[in-house]
């Protein structure tokens, strides 16, 4: 069994940063396990927004996030990552990481083995 937990979140006046961060317990996650970052908005759907192969670094970013966000991780410290630089008030969600072992396609629409529990970004104008 994998517990995910993010850490990292809380409020940022607009055009700030933040990086989110990712820790995997109880165990190491495999070469070919696909990790991602999500974001649901009050009132919205579930948001992907980026997507890494864990020993292939294989990226992937969704369009409206690109160029602003950027997905890292750190095998030693079974960690990922998510920097988040020139924050918009429509940024605010709460963020959840997840875990596969199947493909990058599978996690992008939301089919995860396992998610975390959650962190909330809030970003004022």
């Amino acid at each position: 069994q994998v517990q995910l937990v993010e850490s990292g979140g809380g409020s940022v006046q607009a055009g700030g940063s933040l990086r989110l961060s990712c820790g995997a317990s109880g165990r190491t996650f495999s070469s070919n396990t696909v990790l991602g970052w999500f974001r649901e908005a009050r009132g919205k759907e579930g948001e992907f927004l980026a997507v890494i192969v864990w020993n292939w670094m294989i990226i992937k970013y969704a369009d409206s996030v690109k160029g602003r966000f950027a997905i890292s991780r750190d095998n030693a410290k079974n960690t990922v990552y998510l920097q988040m630089n020139s924050l918009k008030p429509e940024d605010t969600a709460v963020y959840f990481c997840a875990a596969s072992a199947a493909s990058i396609s599978t996690l992008q629409v939301g089919e995860a083995d396992y998610w975390g529990q959650g962190t909330q970004v809030t970003v004022s104008s």
